[in-house]
């Protein structure tokens, strides 16, 4: 994301919302926060009115660039229900703007004990592209006559009282959902599956689209299919577009055919057509493991620009190690399929180098209908953490990491006996808690 990096949210309200191809789509009508009390607190999205009034959310993640004329999201994707704030989010116009808070920051002991009044909220964006609350501008009291009130900014960790009854209120469920933001995906999972069923269905409902997709693809194959039975069908359809296609495809195959089909069919087609490609491969093939989105680029390509598309964080880091060389079109099934480019050695080149010229096109190739064994020997001999996966005619359909290989290889329950199920059994078994061996020599 380029562009401006730090901005006061009133300032995004009127703004125009443009679509990739440019073409406008809204405008801005207010910022959803997650409120935090003592913490970081994050914008979670933009609340986007559409030509015909609608109203709905767009998650910051979902916003390529702001400028100080409008707003450019990175894909033509987003979800069209209307928009409704969870427990712990506000919005900022709507809730924050005009309600009065304190403030304790000893940099400002004048203001101590004195009522404030919000009047913006600063953003600023992180290099793992979050948007988060770093300022608060109050109003400190109006003057006589009808002038302007005096404004003061001061620091969003020293405001209290932010809608602490909105917080207070929901304190459990919004604790919970704090903690697994702050968690990686695969403990939240673990965290979620201990829930009792009601409090899963309480908290699946707090969670950001994102989130919930991430945690979604942590469960076993039968914990996927209920949780999204759990949800309305509109919701069910969204999550699902947030997920890798490959992860997306396993929980539908779980599901009924006839349901199935309704969630696709609520997807959006760009978002269902990867989806509906891996669902043609039988389960133990290359092609069911693959992810059809890897890192594809031109020829034309510089060294200095292929570093920076595989910086992104949320490319995962098997899937970042290569670089995929294609003829146009680089969307799956592309073009003709070139060679790749390992990351170490595009660490050891020029910035203005070509890929082109890099290639390592004598690395073999795994098909979409090899099997899963076929790919753990390719694994294994080549040393990689991924490989390309080609159709028949020379395209490439996608790339397949070891770790999606690894968790198909695994007993369907390894997710459900935990990293070390044997010492698991063994302390159960003794009454005694496993206790990590500590090499003293």
């Amino acid at each position: 994301m380029s562009g401006v990096t730090r901005v006061y949210a009133g300032r995004l309200v009127g703004l125009q919302v443009r679509g990739p191809d440019f073409e406008i789509i809204g405008r801005v009508r207010d910022v959803v926060i997650n409120v935090r009390p003592g913490a970081t607190s994050r914008a979670m999205g933009l609340v986007i009115e559409l030509v015909n009034k609608r109203r709905i959310f767009v998650p910051m993640l979902r916003i390529s660039e702001i400028e100080p004329g409008d707003v450019t999201l990175n894909t033509g994707s987003v979800s069209m229900r209307a928009f409704s704030p969870r427990s712990a989010e506000l919005t900022v116009m709507g809730d924050l703007v005009g309600s009065k808070v304190s403030t304790d920051d000893p940099d400002h002991a004048d203001l101590h004990g004195v009522g404030l009044e919000i009047a913006d909220l600063e953003l600023e964006r992180t290099r793992t592209r979050d948007w988060v609350i770093t300022k608060v501008a109050v109003f400190t009291g109006r003057t006589r006559f009808g002038r302007s009130p005096k404004l003061r900014t001061l620091p969003w960790l020293s405001i209290d009282g932010v809608a602490g009854s909105v917080v207070e209120s929901n304190s459990s469920v919004s604790d919970t959902v704090a903690t697994y933001e702050d968690m990686r995906p695969a403990d939240a999972a673990t965290s979620f599956q201990e829930l009792s069923s009601a409090r899963r269905s309480q908290v699946a409902r707090e969670l950001s689209d994102e989130l919930l997709a991430d945690i979604l693809a942590e469960l076993p194959d039968d914990h996927q299919a209920h949780l999204l039975e759990t949800l309305d069908i509109e919701r069910a359809a969204d999550v699902l577009e947030e997920m890798d296609p490959d992860d997306a495809a396993d929980v539908l195959q779980e599901l009924s055919n006839a349901k199935a089909e309704v969630l696709l069919g609520l997807m959006d087609p760009e978002e269902s057509a990867p989806v509906r490609r891996m669902m043609s491969f039988a389960d133990d093939t290359v092609g069911a493991l693959m992810t059809p989105e890897p890192l594809v680029l031109t020829p034309q390509t510089t060294v200095a620009e292929a570093l920076a598309l595989a910086r992104d964080p949320e490319l995962p880091t098997s899937l970042a190690s290569l670089i995929f060389v294609v003829r146009p079109p680089t969307a799956t099934p592309t073009g003709p399929y070139l060679g790749c480019v390992h990351l170490q050695k595009l660490l050891r080149e020029p910035p203005s180098e070509l890929i082109g010229g890099l290639l390592d096109d004598d690395l073999p190739i795994l098909y979409a209908t090899d099997s899963e064994e076929t790919a753990a020997r390719y694994f294994a001999t080549y040393n990689l953490v991924c490989g390309p996966v080609l159709d028949d005619d020379g395209h490439l359909l996608g790339a397949v990491a070891v770790d999606d290989l690894i968790d198909h290889l695994l007993p369907e329950d390894w997710r459900e006996t935990g990293l070390r199920p044997e010492t698991r059994a063994t302390s159960s078994a003794s009454g005694l808690n496993p206790t990590p061996e500590v090499n003293n020599g």
